[in-house]
């Protein structure tokens, strides 16, 4: 029986998630990918808790031209800035069960860039 596109990527995220926790030293950086949109956040499962949060849809991003790889680098960026503000300087990627390039990539390149390690 053939899986649809939605229930693999439930089952790779889930693979992911056993291994991939986040604590409030090192919290979990998640990445939802919609069509138009990517959205990033830093969580605490310890505590079960967002730490910070960025998307495409933030006002100053939002106003960006680019593609979408273009505009996920600045969302890594703004995640990166907020996290070293919140006293967090690394974190455990989970890609959310998508495959790691492009948009994902991007992000993750981008928040390397403004200063997190993983």
């Amino acid at each position: 029986m053939a899986l649809s596109k939605t229930e693999r990527r439930q089952r790779i995220k889930n693979r992911i998630r056993k291994v991939v926790s986040g604590t409030a030293e090192r919290p979990r950086l998640a990445v939802f990918r919609s069509n138009k949109e990517i959205y990033a956040q830093l969580v605490d499962d310890v505590n079960g808790v967002t730490l910070a949060s960025a998307s495409s849809r933030d006002k100053d991003i939002a106003g960006s031209e680019g593609t979408k790889s273009e505009i996920s680098a600045l969302v890594g960026k703004a995640i990166a800035e907020k996290a070293i503000k919140a006293g967090v300087e690394t974190v455990s990627f989970d890609r959310g069960g998508y495959l790691y390039h492009g948009r994902v990539k991007s992000l993750a390149e981008g928040a390397r860039e403004g200063g997190l390690k993983f």
